[in-house]
């Protein structure tokens, strides 16, 4: 039986920094993509028990009267608290980490799959991946996306969530490889230019 596992990749950087048009396009070049971030929201409505644990850390009002994880509600408590947003992801991500590895035994066969998250640590502290691309932004650039984005954020709001997550700084720590996507620079030329590097290499 072959037992060859492709190279993991994760793929992060802070809120506006165009990490998921990154993974768009490694997509359509055929690796496959594991959103991270959108599977925890998955998770937080389908698992019974971190839907428990969740209503124990934030109370009921943590899901609307339908059982649906209530996000917004959600957000606006734990980004003002860090102690709070600390202990949630305390509850989510070892029930993703699972997940995305019942989700790499389907692609086998492919050369390197990619994880998406804006939260990650360095490749091999704690995790299961081989390298981690950082996409980087200055935040002004990102701040002005996210407007465009999401007309229903004030600049302050947006502010409030670059504020929780980790600084660029901290980010660039963990890079194993940076895309600069700061609309001075051409994006696709380098994710080609990881694309190929990734095809090539043959996991441990």
């Amino acid at each position: 039986m072959n037992q060859q596992r492709p190279l993991q990749i994760g793929v992060t950087g802070g809120i506006g920094s165009g990490k998921s048009t990154v993974c768009r396009v490694f997509e359509a070049l055929g690796a496959p993509v594991y959103e991270a971030d959108k599977q925890a929201i998955w998770l937080t409505n389908h698992d019974p028990i971190l839907k428990a644990d969740i209503i124990r850390l934030l109370g009921p009002q943590a899901y609307d009267e339908a059982g649906h994880y209530n996000r917004r509600w959600v957000a606006a408590q734990v980004f003002s608290s860090p102690d709070l947003l600390m202990r949630l992801n305390m509850l989510i991500h070892p029930r993703v980490l699972a997940d995305t590895q019942h989700w790499v035994d389907n692609y086998r066969d492919k050369p390197y799959v990619i994880k998406e998250a804006a939260l990650m640590r360095e490749a091999g502290n704690g995790n299961t991946l081989d390298s981690v691309i950082v996409v980087h932004a200055p935040v002004d650039v990102r701040i002005q996306r996210i407007l465009r984005r999401d007309p229903h954020r004030t600049e302050a709001d947006i502010r409030n969530i670059i504020n929780s997550q980790i600084s660029d700084d901290e980010r660039l720590k963990i890079a194993d490889y940076v895309l600069f996507n700061d609309e001075r620079q051409l994006l696709m030329p380098q994710i080609l230019q990881l694309h190929h590097a990734f095809s090539q290499t043959v996991p441990a």
